[in-house]
C-alpha cells in the first residue's frame, strides 16, 4: 500500500537524514521509509525512544536524554538531614545513577510517586512549607549520555500551555512551572518581561516552554505539527516466517542464546501518524521505536455528563469557547443566567470571567461546601484571594439561603444535572431527590478532563490501575513502577505527568528522572552485550 508520493516521503527522509546527522544519511536513504512489509528486525530506523507528547512531561524528558545530568552542587545542604547525608554518600555520582528508592525512601509531599517528591525536594527544598531556598542540585551536560529520540506534539512545545485562557493567572507559583536549567525569572528578565507576582499568566509560561526548548539546545529532537493514529506492536517468528501476519498484541524478535537456555524477547514499538504540512496536507509516517514514552497530559477530552441533550450546541465543554463568547458581546443583552457546572478550579476561572463581565451566574456542583476534598481548601487565602472570593460565594449564596434567586450568583450545592432541554432548560436534581428546572442562556460542563489514548490498543484501557476502564488522572491513572514510571502491564512503555496522577508541573519532573534513568541502564547492559559480540545493532546505538 502506497502512503505518499516521492515528494512528501523525500521531505520526511531529509528531515530523518538532518536529525540524526550525516554519519547515518547513507544508511537511511537506503531504507524505505513507509512500507507496510517491513518489520522492526528490517534496516528501517528503530529509534531507542519516542516520545508521544511535547508539554512540560516530554520537554524535561528529552532534556536528561539529551544527557543533561544533575549532581548535588559543592555548597549545597538540603534542610533535610536524613536525605542531605545519603546525597554526601555519592556525591561524586549524578542523581541519575543514583538508587532512587533508597534516596526517595521517608520523603513525604504531595505526590503519590515516590521519584517525584524526591525530585521535587531536590529542585525546591521545603517549598510546601513556605520556604524558597534555592535547589541543591547544579546541571551538567555530559553528551556521551545522550540517547537518540524523538519528541512528537501536535503544536509547538509546550504542549496544552499554548490554548489555555490567557486571562487567568496559573495555580502554580511562576518558579515551580520552570524546568531544570532555566529558571522562569532568568527567562523573564533575557525577554525584560516584569514578573509582578508570584503567579504568571498560562501565555508565559507556554512561551517559556517554547524558549527552553530552543535555549537548551533540544530542537533537533522535536517534530511540531504531529499528530499520532496508532502506537502497537508487530509479530514475527522466531525464523522471519508469517512476515505478513500483524499481531495487535507483541512484536518480537527472538534471539536463541547459543548454550539452548531460553530466548531473549526484543520488543519494538510500531507508531504511525501524519504530520500537518504549512499547506494542510497531511504528511504520513512510520517509526519503529524500542520504548515508547506517554507524556499526553489529561487535556485532550473534556469530561461530560453523560446526559441527555448535552450535545445540544449551547452546551459548551471548554473555558476558552467560553472566553470567546464573552469576548465576542454574545451575551450582552441577556436576561438569563449562564449555567456553570463543576467545582473545581476551571469552573471557578468561568464563574469568575462571568461575574466580571456582569454575567449572572447559576453555579451547579455535586459536592457540600464543606466538602473538605474541594480544592479551595488546600489554597492560602492570601496567595489565591479570588478563587476563595468564589468559594465564599458558593457557600454564602446559595439557593437555600433566599427564596429568590441571586441576581448576580446563585450556588445549587449538592445537585445533580438529569438533562438539558432543547428550549435552554436544564433539569436538577438535589441529594434529596428533589427536581428543579432552570432555565439559562449558555450551559458550560467544566467537571475536568481525560486523555485521549484512542492510538493505544483498547484506547489504553488495559494499562491503568483498573483494568479495562478508561485512564483518569485522578480515578485510574496508568499503572506504573514507582522508580522507573515503565508501566506495569505492558514492557518498554512508559508514562509521565497528569497520566501517572502527577497534574502540578513541579512532579512530573520525578517521571523524567525515573524514566531517564531506567533507559539509561538498559542502553549502557545493551553496549556490553554488543561489545561481547552477544547482540545485534538493529537500530541507532
Amino acid at each position: 500500500r502506497s502512503y505518499s508520493g516521492p515528494e512528501t516521503e523525500g521531505q520526511l527522509l531529509n528531515s530523518f537524514i538532518q536529525y540524526f546527522g550525516d554519519s547515518l544519511a547513507r544508511k537511511i536513504k537506503r531504507m524505505p521509509l513507509i512500507e507496510e512489509t517491513v518489520l522492526p528486525g528490517d534496516s528501517l530506523l528503530t529509534l531507542p525512544v519516542v516520545i508521544i507528547g511535547n508539554g512540560p512531561s516530554g520537554i524535561c524528558l528529552s532534556y536528561l536524554l539529551s544527557g543533561y545530568r544533575p549532581y548535588l552542587s559543592p555548597e549545597a545542604i538540603h534542610p533535610n538531614p536524613i536525605l542531605h547525608t545519603k546525597l554526601e554518600e555519592a556525591r561524586h555520582l549524578s542523581i541519575v545513577e543514583q538508587d532512587l528508592e533508597y534516596l526517595s525512601e521517608g520523603l513525604e509531599g504531595r505526590s503519590s510517586n515516590p521519584v517525584a517528591v524526591l525530585f521535587d525536594t531536590l529542585l525546591h527544598p521545603d517549598a510546601d512549607f513556605g520556604y524558597d531556598y534555592p535547589p541543591v542540585l547544579h546541571w551538567k551536560l555530559e553528551q556521551h549520555h545522550y540517547i537518540p529520540h524523538m519528541v512528537l506534539g501536535k503544536g509547538p512545545p509546550g504542549g496544552a500551555w499554548h490554548s489555555m485562557e490567557g486571562s487567568m493567572l496559573t495555580i502554580s507559583f511562576g518558579d515551580w512551572m520552570e524546568l531544570p536549567g532555566l529558571t522562569f525569572k532568568e527567562w523573564a528578565a533575557s525577554k525584560r518581561r516584569t514578573i509582578n507576582n508570584d503567579r504568571v499568566m498560562p501565555e508565559e509560561i507556554a512561551c517559556y516552554y517554547k524558549h527552553y526548548v530552543k535555549v537548551m539546545g533540544l530542537q533537533k529532537n522535536f517534530r511540531d505539527n504531529v499528530y499520532i493514529t496508532s502506537v502497537s506492536r508487530l509479530y514475527r517468528g522466531k525464523d522471519g516466517e508469517d512476515r505478513d501476519q500483524l499481531n495487535e498484541n507483541i512484536s518480537t524478535q527472538h534471539l536463541e542464546m547459543e548454550d539452548g537456555q531460553k530466548s531473549l524477547v526484543k520488543r519494538n514499538w510500531e507508531v504511525r501518524g501524519y504530520q500537518r504540512a504549512t499547506d494542510g496536507s497531511h504528511v504520513p509516517f512510520c517509526l519503529f521505536a524500542e520504548n515508547v514514552a506517554l507524556a499526553t497530559g489529561t487535556f485532550d477530552s473534556p469530561g461530560r455528563l453523560q446526559v441527555e441533550g448535552e450535545d445540544f450546541p449551547f452546551v459548551l465543554h471548554s473555558m476558552s469557547d467560553f472566553g470567546a463568547a464573552v469576548s465576542k458581546g454574545k451575551f450582552r443583552g441577556k436576561a438569563d443566567p449562564v449555567l456553570i457546572v463543576g467545582a473545581g478550579l476551571t469552573a471557578a476561572d468561568a464563574v469568575l470571567c462571568a461575574y466580571n463581565n456582569n454575567i449572572p451566574v447559576i453555579h451547579v456542583f455535586r459536592r457540600r461546601v464543606t466538602d473538605t476534598s474541594l480544592i479551595f481548601k488546600q489554597l492560602p487565602k492570601k496567595l489565591y484571594p479570588e478563587y476563595h472570593k468564589v468559594y465564599h460565594m458558593m457557600c454564602t449564596q446559595s439557593h437555600t439561603q433566599d427564596s429568590s434567586l441571586h441576581s448576580a450568583y446563585t450556588s445549587f450545592p449538592e445537585h445533580n444535572v438529569l438533562s438539558f432541554k432543547p428550549e435552554m432548560k436544564c433539569v436538577l436534581q438535589s441529594a434529596s431527590g428533589l427536581k428543579k428546572i432552570l432555565k439559562f442562556s449558555v450551559a458550560l460542563v467544566l467537571i475536568g478532563s481525560h486523555p485521549n489514548l484512542f492510538f493505544l490498543k483498547d484506547q489504553g484501557h488495559g494499562i491503568g490501575h483498573h483494568s479495562n476502564q478508561p485512564i483518569t488522572c485522578k480515578g485510574n491513572p496508568i499503572e506504573i513502577d514507582p522508580y522507573t514510571y515503565e508501566c506495569t502491564k505492558e514492557a518498554n512503555l512508559f508514562a509521565l505527568g497528569p497520566l501517572v496522577g502527577d497534574n502540578f508541573v513541579r512532579f512530573l519532573k520525578g517521571g523524567a528522572l525515573g524514566i531517564a534513568r531506567c533507559l539509561a541502564i538498559r542502553q549502557k547492559k545493551k553496549h556490553e552485550l554488543i561489545e561481547s559480540g552477544d547482540g545485534g545493532d538493529d537500530g541507532v546505538p
